[in-house]
């Protein structure tokens, strides 16, 4: 029998964290986007995550040179896709912040989850 180990402070903010990107990536990757509409989409995102338990910050920006490439011309908008995705997040869960990110990896060609830092 596998003998259970303390869940820490630091494992429930690195939990959470990770769970709001996830969280907002799969909510409002697909949505509707075009020039006009983009910084209230940044600011649905922000304020959407925002009021979950565990948020302290939250920055979204949405790449609008990815967004200009992509408009349909016969609609004029496009989805919005995880690689247009640039998001900051600070977390705390009781004595422990970490400081969390999604962003393009053009080498791995995927919109990336990383830890930045705990403190």
């Amino acid at each position: 029998m596998q003998q259970s180990v303390a869940i820490t402070n630091r494992d429930n903010v690195l939990f959470e964290a990770g769970i709001k990107l996830g969280a907002l990536y799969h909510q409002f990757t697909g949505s509707p986007v075009n020039l006009k509409t983009v910084d209230s989409l940044e600011k649905a995102i922000q304020e959407s995550i925002s009021v979950q338990p565990c948020v302290e910050e939250i920055k979204v920006t949405i790449n609008r040179d990815m967004i200009r490439s992509r408009i349909n011309s016969e609609y004029g908008y496009c989805e919005l896709e995880g690689c247009m995705l640039d998001v900051r997040i600070t977390a705390r869960f009781k004595n422990v912040k970490a400081d969390v990110t999604m962003a393009f990896d053009s080498i791995l060609d995927y919109p990336l989850m990383k830890i930045e830092k705990i403190y």
